[in-house]
């Protein structure tokens, strides 16, 4: 299995991730296992941007669209193995970026730390450590999530009960739970996102 630390840039407290996903893995499955560990609901665009080192360029590899740049094409995550990028001994590259939701512009840093033998009495993908409770969808990115838990901790702030319960009722921001993350099936996902199977 493969074995990744995933850290979304810019929040306060940090919030980070560390999965293991199965070797046979497209792009399009660990897409599906980030979002669950993170806690994201799978609502928006992502991306991942690699560097290819034998050609020296960055390639993005996600959901193609008609927005996409002429000298950037986006290749569909479904048609590429982890393994075209990542060897066995990880650390070898710069961290990929993931991105999520273009308007809120998440950035993730995606660091490979190698591949490892899989535990027979264990079932992949899981999510083996982390800190920090996702923001919540649709908030503004880093600097609108800033924000909310400021109105959040300031209960004199004249938004703060709507915030509050535009946020579910109740936020902790540090509250995270590795062994609590539920693992969708990524063809589940992909049939439920296109209508179809691949």
């Amino acid at each position: 299995m493969h074995q990744f630390l995933i850290v979304l840039s810019g929040t306060d407290p940090l919030v980070w991730r560390r999965i293991q996903v199965p070797e046979r893995y497209s792009f399009w499955d660990l897409h599906v296992a980030i979002q669950d560990a993170m806690g994201w609901l799978d609502y928006h665009l992502h991306e991942f941007r690699l560097l290819d080192a034998t050609e020296q360029r960055v390639v993005s590899i996600g959901i193609p669209t008609d927005d996409d740049p002429e000298d950037r094409p986006v290749v569909p995550g479904w048609d590429v193995s982890l393994s075209t990028f990542f060897d066995q001994q990880g650390w070898h590259a710069p961290p990929a970026l993931y991105a999520y939701d273009f308007g809120d512009d998440w950035q993730h840093a995606l660091v490979h730390e190698g591949v490892e033998s899989a535990e027979s009495h264990r079932s992949y993908p899981r999510c083996v450590a982390g800190e920090g409770r996702c923001p919540p969808e649709d908030c503004g990115g880093v600097q609108g999530y800033s924000e909310l838990l400021q109105i959040i901790a300031d209960p004199e702030h004249e938004e703060h009960e709507s915030t509050l319960q535009w946020a579910g009722g109740r936020f902790d921001p540090e509250a995270f739970d590795p062994s609590a993350v539920l693992f969708d099936d990524p063809k589940k996902r992909w049939k439920k996102a296109f209508g179809r199977r691949r």
